[in-house]
């Protein structure tokens, strides 16, 4: 049997751009990849996606009883490896500026300001959420679309040469790492693997001579960088483009001291988002928005999905940021909460995940941090917090620590709410 090449793939989808891997989410006319993973195998669910309203299915295994749809199954040598030559293929098509942006904190909050300044002059596509995995970018990259005049790519990555391996269907043409902190250092293999893995980025722009945003604060970067073809620096005392930050009622604004004047107020909470909102500025001035406009969009952009929303919850005024956590993360997020002028402050922390050996180590040098300030209350949430010494409030899991934090009956306190995903700390406040 001939298998279909990839010209004859991309043919179908140029009839059909619109690609899914999930059954349950299927549009009529989608094509439907039935990728494979450690607890499932889309293979078995190629009939029920052509019946669903698939226009095809692209499998790798033979489908049982499928002889009077077999002009619709098209059978490849390994589904996820034909998803991103399909998506490279398609990559190829475009001569629009590539961003790609990783780094170890504060990527998908990065992401979402540059793309919230570039839509606000371009016809910008980006990746949606956090699908900024092996499956996600290059799902990104398909969902780009002919009139595109600019794509933002996250990418994630826990281990060597995963974030190379994107850059291979990417091609990005500029490239921005946010930092290099302790996350994943199971995976990486220590602070050092880090610098590495999210290295590869540059490694790529560098090759390709493209152009790298660079937070000049931050010496490593510089170093990373070095050698690239064209360098945009940004930070709060070095840089192209410099700004002051300024804490405006817990949400950061930042007021340009080079490359722009302008004042522009956030809906980001914490100081510490300083490099994020610059680098959105920078990207934006590189790319010639008018300044009034990245302002605009800025000003306008709301976080959600449990990153450092600011939300008043039963009279109290509460931090969520339960998207991820690490050691680099969490610390900044404690200096932030002590910086705001009260004595009623309820700090609620899930355990880290993916520190391998380092991780009860990282997690009592967090309890050791975080008692040289004061906190009314200090409540540790799953993860290897259970193996700390402390003198605070522990619980197995979120729901455990809801069930504590109904019965308190708290009115007019400030909490912080963060933790790794796995533990799930909005479930402490969910109705």
């Amino acid at each position: 049997m001939q298998l279909p090449s990839i010209a004859f793939l991309y043919e179908l989808f140029e009839k059909h751009p619109s690609v899914q891997t999930d059954t349950r989410k299927l549009q009529l006319g989608d094509l439907y990849f039935a990728l494979k993973g450690p607890n499932f195998n889309g293979n078995t669910f190629a009939m029920a996606a052509l019946e669903a309203g698939a226009s095809y299915a692209i499998v790798d295994e033979a489908i049982p009883n499928s002889s009077s749809v077999d002009n619709r199954i098209l059978q490849v040598d390994d589904v996820l490896t034909t998803l991103q030559a399909l998506a490279k293929h398609h990559r190829q098509q475009f001569t629009i500026p590539f961003i790609a942006i990783t780094g170890s904190n504060g990527k998908t909050t990065t992401k979402e300001l540059v793309s919230t300044v570039l839509a606000s002059h371009y016809k910008t596509y980006t990746t949606k959420g956090n699908l900024n995995n092996h499956i996600g970018v290059p799902l990104t990259i398909l969902s780009v679309g002919k009139d595109a005049e600019m794509a933002v790519i996250e990418m994630g990555a826990n281990h060597q040469l995963e974030i190379a391996s994107y850059c291979t269907y990417t091609l990005p043409t500029h490239g921005m790492i946010t930092n290099c902190g302790k996350a994943h250092l199971e995976g990486f293999g220590g602070e050092a693997g880090v610098r590495k893995g999210k290295g590869e980025l540059f490694d790529s722009i560098r090759n390709h001579q493209g152009t790298a945003f660079v937070m000049s604060d931050y010496d490593y970067l510089n170093e990373m960088s070095k050698g690239i073809n064209e360098i945009i620096t940004y930070g709060a005392s070095s840089g192209d483009i410099q700004a002051n930050a300024i804490d405006h009622h817990g949400m950061i604004s930042i007021e340009g001291t080079k490359g722009f004047k302008e004042r522009i107020d956030t809906q980001l909470v914490g100081t510490y988002n300083l490099p994020n909102v610059l680098a959105a500025v920078a990207i934006g001035l590189y790319f010639k928005v008018p300044i009034g406009k990245i302002k605009s969009a800025i000003e306008s952009y709301t976080p959600t999905n449990s990153r450092s929303q600011l939300m008043n919850w039963h009279h109290n005024q509460l931090i969520l940021d339960a998207y991820n956590a690490n050691p680099s993360s969490m610390k900044l997020a404690i200096e932030n909460f002590a910086k705001i002028d009260s004595t009623e402050k309820i700090m609620c922390l899930g355990g880290m995940k993916e520190l391998g050996e380092e991780s009860v180590l990282e997690h009592q040098a967090l309890i050791n941090y975080m008692q040289s300030f004061n906190w009314e209350q200090v409540v540790l949430v799953g993860g290897d917090f259970k193996f700390c010494q402390h003198q605070y409030l522990y619980f197995e899991n979120a729901l455990e620590a809801k069930q504590w934090l109904q019965q308190q009956n708290y009115s007019q306190k400030h909490i912080l709410i963060k933790g790794s995903r796995g533990i799930q700390m909005e479930q402490m406040i969910a109705d």
